[in-house]
This record gives C-alpha cells, structure tokens and sequence, in this order.
C-alpha cells in the first residue's frame, strides 16, 4: 500500500483549518485522518488538530496486528466519540472556542478492506477501474432536503443553505458518526478530502484524475483542479492506494 496527501489554503481563506495525517498503523494496515475545521480565528483550526491529534495517537495505540473487524470498529467509533467529547468541552470552557467545530473522516485499510467513519461534509470515495463511488454520506442540511423531496441533486449545488452542517466533531456533547466498511480489489483507490475539493470539482473528472496519473503526483493534481475551479475553501486530499 502507498498513501499521500496534501492540504491548500486556497484562494481566498486567510487560514488553513484543514488537518490531515496519514501513516502506517502495523506492516500490512495504514490509516487517513482528514478535519476540516469550523469556527472563528484560530478556533476551527484548533478543534481540527485536535481531533487529529487523538484519533492518530488512539489508532496507533489501539491497533493490533491480530484485530479482528468488531476491533477496527469500535476502535474507531470511540475514538471519534472521545475527540468529540475533548473539543466540546474545550470550547465550552474557552469563550473564545465558543461554537468550534470540525468535520472528520477517517480509514484504516487492512487485509484489503476499507474501515471508514464520518460526521460531517468530507467524504471518503471509491474508485476501482473507471468508477468513482462515494461511501460515506454528508450530514448537511441540503441533503436532508434531497432525501426528503424537497430539493433536487442539482437545486442543492447553488442552494443557500448549501454549506450548513448537521453533524460536526465538537457541535454537541453527543455525537452519532457513521460507519462503513467496503472491500477493495487489485489498483483500489481510497480518496479522502475536504469539501473544498468535491465542492468545487466533478466527481467523474477526480476519478479521472485519480486513474490517468502516477499516484504519487495525484494529490498536486488534485488541488490544483480544485484552485482552477475557483477553489475559494481551504483544499485537502489524501489517498490510499492498494
């Protein structure tokens, strides 16, 4: 396995309140950790390194050799519940913290298997052959509107509540993520990113990205399609290559 990853200002933030790590968890697994971060100055990017931070030193700790799938799961839904809790009650007690917040999505691919969690608006993608699959689910408000009927797929790409999160690391006390697991195959390729990449890109024009290149240069590719799309939001990518 081979992973990269690169994170962007963009063109007009002022800061980068992405975080992303990657690495290697035991010989034959490695593992993403990809925040984006929510909240005035200096706020968001705290309750992303944050949260980075905990879940990286929660993985390397909890993780064995000989876990079985039930271990992988629970190892990462406490952990993102933990964070949760961590940023909640710093920006409880730290006024100038009040209301931060940040997304995450994170993997662990072992024994060619995908284990993914969410909450948020970055996403984790599948891409096998030609295809690009989206895993996980955005929790925004607008997609509460799509599966209700009342908006279109393509009413939500300029609606003005298009940015609202209805689920963040931090937001409440509690928090529900949501969990997948996918089997990959022979030339996989896990894509994990921040909105300022699939907000301002096509999905099938990042696969083709993604398929057409060296994977050690898909990253820069990457970012840059996202700047020549307007690229406004701060951009973070990172992949996992079978």
């Amino acid at each position: 396995m081979r992973f990269f990853s690169k994170t962007d200002i963009g063109k007009k933030r002022t800061e980068n309140q992405d975080r992303v790590w990657t690495g290697m968890l035991s010989d034959d697994a490695c593992a993403i950790i990809l925040c984006d971060g929510m909240g005035g100055e200096n706020a968001g990017s705290r309750a992303a390194q944050i949260t980075v931070d905990f879940i990286t030193e929660r993985f390397k700790q909890g993780f064995r050799g000989d876990v079985n799938r039930n271990t992988i799961r629970n190892l990462m839904l406490t952990s993102m519940i933990s964070a949760n809790s961590l940023v909640f009650n710093e920006a409880k007690t730290d006024i100038n913290k009040h209301g931060m917040g940040t997304t995450c999505v994170a993997a662990i691919v072992h024994n060619e298997r995908a284990y993914i969690i969410n909450a948020g608006d970055s996403r984790a993608y599948h891409i096998f052959d030609d295809n690009i699959q989206q895993v996980t689910k955005d929790h925004t408000y607008v997609r509460t509107l799509i599966e209700d009927g009342e908006i279109t797929v393509e009413e939500s790409l300029t609606h003005p509540s298009r940015n609202a999160i209805t689920r963040a690391i931090g937001a409440e006390a509690g928090i529900t993520p949501d969990y997948f697991e996918i089997d990959l195959y022979d030339s996989s390729i896990l894509l994990l990113c921040s909105d300022g990449l699939h907000g301002f890109g096509d999905d099938v024009a990042i696969a083709e990205i993604i398929v057409n290149n060296q994977k050690n240069k898909v990253c820069d590719l990457l970012i840059n399609y996202a700047l020549e799309n307007d690229g406004r939001d701060n951009i973070t990518v990172a992949i996992i290559a079978v």
